[in-house]
């Protein structure tokens, strides 16, 4: 019996040694000016006329976080009727102009600026509108009717939802504004239309109470 003969041995390669590497380079974030090659950035918000007159008694409160917290220059013009914004040198990050260009246009829309202040602090915060006519073609006295179903007597029914679904909602004259992450304006703008299209109040709460419950134990 023939002994077992070895296996050849294999020639293995030695891998070539890694030549030395620079580290790598750690650049600073870009600021805002930097980023559009030392361009000023400009966004404008136009002044419907009926928000003129709450601006002015307000503007304190409207300059004080866009200027001082977020670093955006606000200025109102007076002959064109619009509130510029622009990005400054120590602008820390480009999407503040977005972000004050929106507050700024949810107070034309109508909301009170404790509630608009929240789309500078919170980024998933959104404004949506509609029509009353988008949702079902009503004219006289049934879209009256539709308004004031929407309201409810104080505007209890209008808090209901707000309360319920946690966002913030505007009704002026047949356009309706509302204000909330993209889930809550979801579910608030299916409870209005609702009401729209004829739905008692009482139906809308109890399926309002359910969909809240639900969002609880989601959260």
């Amino acid at each position: 019996m023939e002994p077992l003969q070895s296996p050849a041995s294999m020639d293995v390669e030695a891998a070539p040694a890694e030549p030395n590497l620079p580290a790598k380079p750690l650049f600073a974030p870009l600021k805002a000016h930097e980023m559009s090659d030392g361009r000023v950035q400009f966004r404008k918000v136009s002044v419907p006329p009926h928000r003129y007159s709450p601006l002015k008694k307000l503007w304190m409160d409207i300059y004080t976080p866009v200027y001082e917290h977020m670093r955006i220059d606000i200025r109102m013009n007076l002959k064109a009727r619009k509130v510029e914004l622009k990005t400054r040198r120590d602008t820390p990050d480009v999407s503040n102009l977005q972000k004050c260009a929106d507050f700024v246009q949810a107070f034309m829309l109508g909301f009170d600026v404790p509630d608009a202040v929240a789309l500078l602090r919170l980024d998933e915060l959104y404004v949506e509108s509609f029509e009353i006519k988008d949702v079902k073609t009503l004219r006289g006295e049934h879209l009256s009717r539709a308004i004031g179903r929407l309201s409810g007597k104080g505007g209890k029914t209008k808090f209901a939802i707000e309360n319920a679904t946690k966002t913030r909602i505007v009704i002026a004259d047949s356009k309706i504004h509302i204000l909330g992450s993209f889930a809550n304006i979801k579910i608030a703008r299916d409870s209005l239309c609702s009401l729209i299209l004829g739905s008692p109040a009482g139906k809308v709460y109890s399926k309002l109470r359910a969909v809240s419950a639900r969002l609880a134990e989601r959260f």
